[in-house]
């Protein structure tokens, strides 16, 4: 693997994410006793016992879920109501994950352990084995499944007027993807096979994006950051690694992002109502707002001295319709130094901490329990709730968790990020000597970051970064590659 003629393909790349998982402290292999514990599940559709009581049966909704291409661990599905004077009705329903992955058994163990999926360049390293995430706990298609459902009524202006939890059993009529159904919505591409195959789903889904641009104004007009940052993703030709493209936001991925936020803000108000303790995702207001200011100067706009989401926010919209060739940029710079979210633990009763990305003070995660360990842990904290019951898990408990779990995506994050760069290194071997137009995404006494955009890489400046800060958009030139460790050597040209 270290010729500059070896090509490298998915097996190379897995190998490098298992040693970087073990190397952060993450387990990449189930052990013995998870797959055993699997292996005893009851595959057969009979109805399980529902949280709280029986549980309503909705399966005659005409739900469905939305994801990427690839996905088959399916945590949500959607579907809408109109009522009467432009207000609708917004369901969401969430696979009943703690039904199965009890409190205390093997498998929970290990989602513990990791607390998250690690979505690598080559494999994902999921949370939970597959016979659950994929098809036991998945809400698939024309599966019969219980789930939580989030119930909210949303007016007009896209604010929340009501909402209710509780058990129900759902199926999905269609399973959709981002790309089909953006297409679609933008005019672009006819209706997907699957969406023009269910009679009204058309109508259904358009009705849903009335009411997701209505949840985004509001969220807007409060402050919640219009960012534009995708993620490089791996492109293979017969197993064989030759190319790596962004990975673009969308309208169909914007649409499943504000129900699941407006969720996670229902089910944190719920927890509250009940007086039960949570765990609350929060993001602070940036540290270096000030350099946020330099770039906004520099730019030839001018924001408060003390960080203001709103105001921040009028920037960035100003810059998407001035330059919007420009606006990755310099939307990337403003998401690095924003810094990163955290989980944090809002005692019985009281409200959580502001998560200042998207401008609200009452957010959980609880909308992928087969992904995310925290949202298995809401999810058996509601369950508790609807039946009476005491909180499963104490504040010192809660907080214990909330930093072991802050940690572990941290560590999750950097896997996927060493891979994603040891998948350039792979692009850029041949390129040494070559000159690149760049941003600097990080500068601390840790060293100095830049990203490049052809292909999508990250790397060190290892010479002449001084005076370099995150925004700055130097030239620089490739020195030197190292694929097993995911290092991408850079000096600034000058």
């Amino acid at each position: 693997m270290s010729s500059r003629s070896t090509p490298v393909g998915h097996e190379d790349l897995a190998a490098i994410a298992r040693d970087a998982m073990i190397e952060r402290g993450l387990l990449p292999e189930f052990s013995p006793a998870v797959l055993a514990e699997t292996r005893t599940l009851d595959a057969s559709p009979a109805r399980r016992d529902a949280p709280a009581g029986s549980a309503r049966d909705l399966t005659h909704l005409p739900w469905s879920s939305i994801d990427n291409d690839d996905s088959r661990d399916l945590d949500q599905l959607t579907v809408a109501e109109a009522l009467a004077g432009d207000v609708v009705r917004l369901l969401v329903a969430i696979a009943d994950v703690d039904g199965l992955v009890k409190a205390g058994s093997a498998t929970d163990g290990h989602a513990a352990a990791n607390t998250t999926s690690v979505y690598t360049a080559a494999r994902i390293f999921p949370m939970l084995p597959e016979r659950l995430s994929t098809d036991l706990t998945s809400l698939n298609e024309e599966q019969e499944r219980l789930a939580m459902v989030i119930d909210m009524t949303i007016a007009a202006d896209g604010s929340v007027v009501e909402s209710e939890v509780y058990g129900a059993w759902v199926r999905s009529r269609a399973k959709l993807t981002y790309n089909g159904v953006a297409a679609w919505l933008d005019g672009l591409a006819p209706a997907p096979d699957k969406l023009a195959a269910v009679p009204g789903l058309d109508d259904q889904l358009r009705l849903q994006d009335r009411i997701a641009q209505a949840l985004l104004r509001q969220r807007r007009q409060r402050g919640a950051l219009g960012l534009a940052t995708p993620q490089a993703r791996p492109v293979f030709d017969k197993g064989v690694l030759i190319d790596l493209q962004p990975d673009e936001k969308n309208r169909a991925k914007e649409l499943i992002a504000d129900f699941m936020i407006a969720a996670n803000g229902a089910t944190a108000r719920f927890l509250e109502s009940k007086r039960f303790p949570s765990l609350r995702r929060q993001l602070h207001a940036p540290r270096r707002w000030e350099r946020i200011v330099q770039l906004a100067a520099g730019l030839g706009e001018r924001l408060p001295d003390e960080p203001s989401a709103p105001a921040l926010e009028a920037f960035l919209a100003k810059q998407r319709q001035a330059d919007p060739g420009g606006f990755g940029d310099t939307s990337l710079a403003v998401v690095k130094l924003l810094g990163s979210g955290e989980y944090m633990v809002a005692p019985a009763g009281e409200p959580g901490g502001m998560h200042f990305g998207l401008a609200v003070s009452d957010y959980t995660h609880s909308t992928a329990p087969n992904r995310r360990y925290p949202d298995l842990i809401t999810q058996r904290l509601v369950k508790a709730a609807l039946a009476g019951e005491a909180a499963p898990y104490g504040e010192d408990e809660l907080a214990a968790l909330a930093r072991h779990c802050t940690a572990q995506e941290d560590n999750a994050a950097k896997v996927e990020r060493q891979v994603r760069k040891a998948a350039a290194a792979v692009l850029l071997r041949p390129r040494i000597g070559e000159r690149f137009r760049a941003v600097v995404t990080g500068a601390s006494d840790k060293g100095t970051w830049v990203r490049i955009g052809t292909p999508t890489a990250e790397g060190r400046v290892v010479q002449g970064f001084e005076g370099l800060d995150v925004g700055d958009k130097p030239e620089v030139e490739l020195v030197a590659v190292d694929v097993a460790r995911g290092f991408i050597d850079f000096r600034r040209a000058r």
